[in-house]
C-alpha cells in the first residue's frame, strides 16, 4: 500500500502584537486570537492548542517566512495559551539573511503579521451562521507574513512605525483592505 501524503496544513493569518523587537531579533507577541472570526469564518477556541503545545512544545513548532518550509527565519522560545490567545515569543536567527530582512521590515512596521500552520483535529461548522468552531488544532509552525487574516485586532507597532501609522482607518478603507485580504485568503488552496 502506497504511503498516504500527509493532508495540505491549514493556514491563519493573524495580526500579531509585537511588543518589542530587541538587537538579537528576539519579539513576542499572539500568533493567534481567541473567539474572534476572521476572514475565512473560523473561530478559535480557547485550549484549542493545548494537546499539541503538550506533545510538541515550542521547539517542534517551526518559525517560517510566509508558510515555505525552505525558509526557516529563526525558532520559537515560547509558546503558551493564555487569556487572548496564543502567546509567541521568539527569536530571529540573524544570520540568515531572510530574517535580517524581517528584522528590518518589523521595525519599520511594513511586516506585522503571524500566520498559523495546523491541520484541525476537531472543529465544527454551524450550518445556520457558516462559522467554523476550532476545537483542537495540530500546530505545526508560525510564519511571519505581510497580510492578516483578523484586520480588527489591535496591532502594539514597534519603534518610530507607531508615529507614521493613522490610529484608525476610514470605513471605506478598512472595507477595501478587508476585501483584498479575503482575495488574498481565497487564493491560498491545499493540496489534497
Amino acid at each position: 500500500m502506497p504511503a498516504r501524503p500527509l493532508a495540505a496544513p491549514e493556514a491563519k493569518l493573524m495580526v500579531t502584537e509585537v511588543t518589542d523587537l530587541a538587537a538579537d531579533g528576539t519579539f513576542s507577541g499572539h500568533a493567534a486570537l481567541f473567539g474572534i472570526e476572521d476572514l475565512a469564518r473560523d473561530v478559535i477556541e480557547p485550549g484549542a492548542f493545548a494537546a499539541s503545545l503538550a506533545a510538541r512544545g515550542a521547539d517542534g513548532v517551526k518559525m517560517l517566512w510566509h508558510h515555505d518550509p525552505a525558509e526557516p527565519i529563526g525558532r520559537w522560545l515560547e509558546i503558551r495559551e493564555d487569556g487572548r490567545g496564543l502567546f509567541v515569543r521568539g527569536r530571529l536567527l540573524m544570520g540568515v539573511a531572510r530574517a535580517r530582512e524581517a528584522a528590518t521590515l518589523m521595525k519599520a512596521g511594513v511586516l506585522d503579521g503571524l500566520s498559523i500552520g495546523f491541520r484541525t483535529v476537531s472543529g465544527r461548522r454551524d450550518q445556520k451562521s457558516g462559522i467554523r468552531r476550532l476545537k483542537a488544532i495540530d500546530l505545526w509552525e508560525i510564519s511571519i507574513v505581510t497580510f492578516p487574516m483578523q484586520p480588527d485586532a489591535r496591532v502594539a507597532r514597534i519603534e518610530t512605525a507607531a508615529a507614521r501609522r493613522p490610529a484608525s482607518l476610514s470605513p471605506a478603507t478598512e472595507a477595501d483592505l478587508v476585501a483584498t485580504i479575503r482575495r488574498a485568503a481565497s487564493s491560498f488552496e491545499p493540496t489534497r
